[in-house]
């Protein structure tokens, strides 16, 4: 049996190799086009630029951004340091995002110090932009690093995407997905302690790259690989302490404040409580039954995650939990902004590489992109007494090459917010038939198992429930021998 994994592992090992010449190859091409979609979506936001980011402005013409403002309402202008200092004007009083993520701020911040004090505030978006780019380029080489045989196809799904277009410079989330996506490439490279560092910073700056341990652990688990695992667990903790045990010691008020604000917030506008509660479902204003419901449905859907991860037929691959158990977190989540889709991307394309229903999704993300900035500008003029456009009206003032100058009614913006969660479910759906029938598994065509999967790929099972039960009926048919 040793023998045969080993020759398994080893041939596995010369099709990465191969794979990865071929994707050497293909760098400048992937590097040139995501820098080309990173221009684009500088090119979407000029128009709001120009403007100065006025708000009613930026949600007619759909191109607005956290960056820009957060650079003056987060006294980042008056060179207050995130964590450190505080600020007056709203109920947050200091920087309420992972202290990784302030951090890119904070240095963004010194960077253009130089600059007039009339032009700070552009020459911020315009740094940040091009840093959030290069994170871009390297989230696309990560993903298609680890997609094995279809390594272009999935560089080029995440690089040409227009999620990536649409939402790359809302707020600072490619920093997270990035270091997620470098965090997969050391896995599946079998550096686990590097992939946990790269995990940890990841967590540091965003809180949803924590939920990946969870896979993780339980695809370890059922290969047996307790060394990559401890490895994993011990760099991840390492990293996210070396970064956050400062800010923790010396400025603990700012530290907190990203939790305390993630607990104390109500219903986001994208959410689908948001649909719910407009609808007749009582109690969501809430906080406290809004949290216990969003995390009470969570670890439901986590638990079946974790049985399917050691029921299935065959181990999953690891992009396919990590998917999941990511979807079983938005889905019933009370905040889902626009750019939340970026998290979202490179494991699309890696889970299931298939384009109709990757398309399908796009255009839900699409519709839902344009949907929230023209129903927020409803939300702004409608005191005045305007009203939002109807679906008719929409579709014929954009025929007519115009944006809806009142933005849209509710009923509109809810079919947009459906159709983005109906086609995110939809993806789950198909990810799960796939680990249950494996033979429709595209990547697993051939003789691949898990090309991101790092020490699982090509391991023999450990613990399963199918592991279990042999063993079981082993056990049996031994007693059954032994009493004849």
């Amino acid at each position: 049996m040793s023998g045969v994994q080993t020759d398994s592992r080893d041939g596995a090992g010369t099709g990465a190799e191969g794979d990865h010449g071929r994707l050497a190859r293909m760098v400048p091409v992937l590097s040139g086009l995501t820098a080309l979609a990173a221009v684009l979506a500088w090119l979407q936001k000029q128009p709001c630029a120009s403007a100065s980011f006025d708000f009613v402005k930026t949600t007619t013409r759909a191109c607005y951004t956290d960056i820009y403002p957060l650079y003056f309402v987060r006294g980042l202008n008056d060179n207050k340091v995130p964590y450190f200092d505080s600020f007056s004007g709203t109920d947050i009083r200091f920087v309420e995002y992972p202290v990784l993520s302030g951090a890119l701020m904070h240095v963004v911040n010194v960077l253009v110090r130089p600059f007039g004090e009339d032009a700070r505030g552009m020459a911020f978006f315009n740094i940040t932009a091009l840093v959030l780019g290069l994170l871009a380029v390297v989230t696309v080489l990560a993903t298609a690093y680890v997609a094995g045989g279809r390594s272009l196809r999935a560089g080029l799904m995440v690089a040409l995407s227009p999620a990536l277009i649409l939402t790359a410079y809302i707020n600072w989330d490619l920093l997270a997905v990035g270091l997620s996506a470098l965090a997969v490439a050391a896995w599946a490279s079998r550096r686990p302690g590097w992939a946990g560092v790269l995990l940890g910073l990841a967590i540091a700056a965003k809180f949803y790259p924590l939920l990946f341990l969870g896979p993780l652990v339980l695809l370890c688990v059922r290969a047996g690989q307790w060394r990559a695992m401890g490895r994993l667990l011990a760099g991840t903790a390492g990293a996210w302490l070396a970064v956050n045990l400062p800010v923790m010691l010396f400025a603990w008020d700012g530290w907190v404040e990203f939790y305390r604000f993630s607990q104390e917030r109500g219903i986001d506008w994208g959410s689908v409580f948001f649909f719910l509660q407009d609808h007749g479902v009582a109690g969501l204003d809430d906080t406290e039954k809004l949290n216990l419901l969003g995390t009470g449905t969570f670890l439901v859907l986590a638990l079946g995650i974790a049985v399917l991860a050691l029921a299935a037929p065959r181990r999953p691959r690891l992009p396919q939990l990590m998917f999941l158990v990511l979807v079983a977190f938005m889905l019933p989540n009370k905040v889902w902004s626009p750019q939340y889709v970026l998290w979202l991307l490179p494991l699309v394309v890696l889970a299931r590489p298939k384009l109709p229903a990757f398309v399908v999704w796009q255009l839900g993300e699409i519709a839902y992109f344009f949907g929230i900035w023209w129903f927020l500008l409803s939300v702004t003029v409608g005191p005045e007494g305007r009203e939002g456009t109807d679906l008719p009206g929409l579709v014929s003032t954009l025929l007519s090459f115009e944006l809806p100058a009142n933005g849209i009614e509710q009923g509109v913006y809810f079919m947009a917010l459906l159709a983005r969660f109906v086609t995110v479910a939809l993806l789950a759906f198909l990810v799960v038939r796939d680990i249950l029938r494996p033979s429709g598994d595209i990547v697993r065509t051939g003789e691949v198992d898990d090309p991101a999967g790092g020490f699982l790929d090509g391991a023999a099972d450990v613990v399963s429930l199918g592991v279990l039960r042999r063993r079981r009926r082993g056990r049996t048919v031994a007693a059954a021998v032994a009493l004849r």
